[in-house]
């Protein structure tokens, strides 16, 4: 194998003084910053003595424990970690002893081979062993137990492991990471270096984890001017992708003109030019629409999105307007009559806005029911499901979330799946139901529409067959989807011609619950109430780093010990935002250390700066349509099964009972999931959720944002933090509107 080389963020060569060589055995990595590849990592120089390894700093930029490096720098020292040798540029070598072959090869740096394998080769070919799996490595057959199907594996991942490393030389000098390299590798193959340096801006579209900003970065190494057209309409492009991202459908043309100008830094009339010929080369929609101020103006979309918007409403609009009826029972039933039955089936009455409802569902062919907690929605719902299943009608139930499905399933007895499950989604994102293969319904009922993103939502109507009946449910006063639109907003505004109902009653027994109570105060813009409450709490604390050790002992210790609740298996911490002392992100890191500390036996694995463990709760973070039976979508919790250092795999069970395997190099599509940013928690419910509430997220503090919260909870609601800082998020009913034209395409139709 070719040396490798890396840059450690200096010069080589400082003062006019000659740099440090340091050689050794990079035995383990202490910490890595996947953005800027800092690196602390230990390394086996063999001159520690007694065992002790010697501390190395730097951009040690695609270094793997296992590898034999050559480092250049100079020795200084860290006032609280005392003596490091800080690295200016490195070399892979091949280490030239058994010993040394024997611990690389054993490091489960080659994918299929871990340390008991290692020593079965090693024995057999000796210090020649790398040159065999490099050169012959049919020979690898030689070895015993070794058979032709793992001989080929070998082989193979050292082939790719090669490719990835001539990527990575050609990369490392831009600040590309390992596993941003990895993924240019698998997207682009032997054509990686091609297409990085001649069509740089194509990673943003095509590789997750590169946006513009990264590509731009590449284009300028390679020699692309920083006015070059293709660069401007690029950064066009990503200024919408951006803001498709904060929930938004199109950009005014005017904002996205100067936002883009704001991220290119170039004039003003090159970005007019270049959308001009973006427009004319589709690559981009322009059009006249009425904004959420009520005036026209003139709309820029991303094409999937502005189709997606027109595709939805004239779905909706043909559902609702069908000849076709495939539950005509229902267009003259005696409501009478077939509600009096229902009565005496459930032993409840339902209440007028409820029979209401029921009515709209099984007579019209598309439908929306809203309304907060302890309305009734669910009786509702399930209401519904029992009059259309005595008339034996097919009833297909769905929602956005493997917990939401399964909360849907518990409560009407019939089976429901996630919308992404029902669609049978294939790789690429195109669904096995669609308009000319149509689902076999005659009810469809979509649970949490509110999550429904205006793409997802846009597959989902065409699935539905001409004459079957669609109810979308949901609390429209909670966060809109995580992706672009706010499609049940949308379908409930007054220009919208969907029958809708919306219940507001809240009942007698769940006005006797905190959380249902004060979930209805905060809507209100009422703050709520503590006292006499016993399912309801706040534990004050003004200081932020304060209000994060106390949320890690309410989540760990007392919630525990006075509720007998788990901690990962009952109580979700949902903070407002990621970042901060009091943030997810750090959350995570405090509470992994309480819940599921580093422990003597049980398998880890160190991805950038988080630490992967069995037993770690975590989340996805992007859709990943080549996972699993249906894909693995953002937002998918579970539970880490395992890790493989053979096979270099993590293996992750999730809310849907799916077992998905992850490669070392994707665990970028995971984060740790003890704390999920609210949005995150959308369409999930938690026995019991823990808010950090701190003036650090001021502009977080939103009164959808904290409802939200609450509303996630079936049992129990602890807020930590600070008065002031909830009171705001009571008094702030929110930021704007998101740009979207879905209500006008819905009357305009």
């Amino acid at each position: 194998m070719a040396q490798r080389s890396g840059r450690g963020g200096g010069s080589g060569e400082r003062g006019g003084f000659r740099p440090t060589v340091l050689e050794g055995v990079l035995e383990r990595i202490t910490y890595a910053n996947e953005e800027t590849g800092y690196t602390v990592a230990k390394i086996d120089n063999g001159r520690g003595g007694g065992g002790e390894l010697t501390t190395v700093v730097g951009a040690l930029l695609g270094a793997q424990p296992g590898e034999s490096l050559r480092l250049e720098g100079r020795w200084g020292s860290h006032p609280q970690y005392g003596r490091q040798f800080m690295v200016d540029n490195y070399t892979t070598v091949l280490p030239a002893t058994v010993q040394g072959v024997r611990r690389y090869l054993g490091s489960g740096l080659v994918k299929g081979i871990g340390p008991r394998l290692a020593e079965h080769i090693v024995d057999h070919f000796g210090v020649d062993a790398l040159d065999v799996i490099e050169q012959t490595p049919e020979r690898l057959i030689e070895v015993p137990k070794l058979g032709p199907k793992r001989t080929k594996l070998i082989a193979d991942a050292w082939e790719e492991q090669k490719a990835i490393k001539e990527v990575m030389v050609f990369l490392q000098g831009i600040g590309v990471t390992t596993s941003l390299a990895v993924r240019i590798y698998k997207k682009y193959g032997d054509s990686s270096i091609s297409i990085v340096r001649n069509e740089p801006y194509r990673l943003a579209t095509d590789v997750w984890g590169i946006g513009f900003k990264t590509a731009d970065t590449i284009a300028q190494a390679v020699g692309i001017p920083h006015d070059s057209p293709e660069r401007v309409m690029a950064g066009i492009q990503f200024t919408l992708s951006e803001s498709t991202d904060d929930g938004h459908c199109y950009l005014p043309e005017e904002r996205l003109i100067a936002e883009a100008v704001k991220i290119l830094q170039v004039d003003s009339a090159l970005v007019i030019e270049c959308l001009a010929r973006l427009v004319a080369e589709e690559g981009v929609v322009s059009e006249k629409v009425v904004g959420p101020d009520g005036e026209e103006t003139t709309a820029v979309y991303l094409v999937p999105f502005q189709r997606a918007e027109e595709a939805l409403a004239g779905q909706l609009r043909g559902l609702l307007n069908a000849s076709a009826d495939r539950m005509p029972a229902f267009a003259d039933v005696d409501w009478d009559v077939a509600l009096d039955w229902l009565s005496r089936r459930t032993g409840a009455d339902l209440a007028e806005e409820q029979r209401n409802a029921v009515k709209l569902a099984l007579s019209r062919k598309v439908a929306v029911l809203t309304g907060g907690p302890g309305c009734g929605k669910s009786f509702t719902v399930a209401s519904i499901i029992t009059l259309a299943a005595a008339k034996k009608h097919k009833i297909v139930l769905a929602a956005p979330t493997g917990r939401a499905a399964k909360r849907l399933t518990e409560l009407t007895g019939h089976e429901a799946s996630t919308v992404h499950r029902l669609l049978e989604l294939k790789p690429g994102g195109d669904a096995s139901y669609d308009r000319d293969n149509p689902l076999d319904c005659d009810l469809l009922v979509v649970d949490e529409a509110s999550m429904l993103d205006l793409l997802l939502a846009n597959k989902l109507a065409k699935a539905v067959p001409p004459g079957a009946h669609l109810l979308l449910v949901g609390d429209v006063d909670q966060l809109p989807s995580v992706g672009a639109g706010q499609v049940l907003r949308d379908l409930l505004d007054e220009r919208s011609p969907l029958p809708r109902v919306r219940l507001t009653h809240v009942f007698r027994q769940a006005q006797e619950s905190g959380v249902v109570t004060n979930a209805h105060r905060i809507n209100t813009g009422t703050p709520p109430r503590f006292e006499g409450m016993s399912d309801f709490f706040l534990f004050p604390s003004e200081e932020t780093e304060a209000t994060a050790e106390l949320t890690v002992d309410v989540v760990a210790n007392r919630i525990p010990r006075t509720f007998g609740l788990d901690p990962r298996r009952d109580i979700q911490v949902l903070a407002p935002m990621h970042r901060g002392p009091a943030g997810a992100g750090n959350l995570n890191v405090l509470l992994q250390q309480a819940l599921t500390p580093s422990r003597e036996g049980v398998a880890e694995r160190r991805f950038g700066g988080r630490i992967f463990r069995v037993g770690d709760k975590v989340t996805q973070i992007r859709n990943n349509y080549d996972k699993g039976a249906n894909g693995v979508f953002n937002g998918t919790l579970g539970v880490i099964a395992g890790i493989d250092s053979v096979e270099q795999s993590v293996a992750v069970r999730t809310d849907e009972d799916e077992d998905i395997a992850y490669d070392f190099a994707e665990l970028d599509e995971l984060v740790h999931a003890y704390a999920v940013t609210v949005h995150r928690s959308q369409g999930s419910e938690y026995p019991a959720v823990v808010v950090p509430v701190t003036t650090s997220a001021w502009m977080m503090l939103q009164r959808n944002l904290l409802y939200t919260a609450i509303t996630r909870a079936k049992r129990l609601v602890v807020l930590v933090g600070s008065r002031r800082a909830l009171a705001q998020a009571v008094r702030n009913a929110g930021a704007g509107r998101r740009f979207t034209a879905l209500a006008q395409r819905l009357a305009d139709f």
